[in-house]
């Protein structure tokens, strides 16, 4: 059997972080949800059960965490650095979806959150 494509998964992680155009969100900080689907080979790790075959999703989680970490005015400018960070530390990448909601955005709407989605390919 040949396995079509396979990816790792980390779905809606919650961040505390200080991202935002206005001064006070980069002061007081705000609440994010990170969802990431990677592209990644898993036919090997299917076999061998060994975590090195693989995509560990904690070092996926670090990567995230790293650039969630780094204060920025745009939510794209954050997303743009987590794509760069997972495709350099794993080259076997081949895809990434990624999607990073700002929980209650300061624009005075009654909703869950506003944010990106970026899509990449290789």
């Amino acid at each position: 059997m040949k396995v079509e494509s396979s990816f790792v998964f980390l779905k809606n992680v919650r961040f505390y972080a200080f991202h935002g155009v206005m001064p006070q969100e980069r002061q007081v900080g705000g609440e994010f949800l990170l969802s990431l689907k990677v592209g990644y080979p898993l036919d090997k790790a299917m076999e061998s059960d060994d975590v090195k075959d693989t995509l560990n999703y904690a070092t996926l989680f670090n990567l995230a965490k790293r650039e969630m970490d780094i204060p920025s005015q745009l939510l794209e400018h954050v997303a743009g650095r987590i794509v760069k960070a997972v495709t350099t530390a794993f080259p076997e990448v081949t895809s990434i979806d990624l999607e990073l909601t700002k929980q209650n955005p300061p624009m005075d709407a009654d909703c869950e959150g506003a944010g990106v989605v970026v899509k990449v390919k290789r």
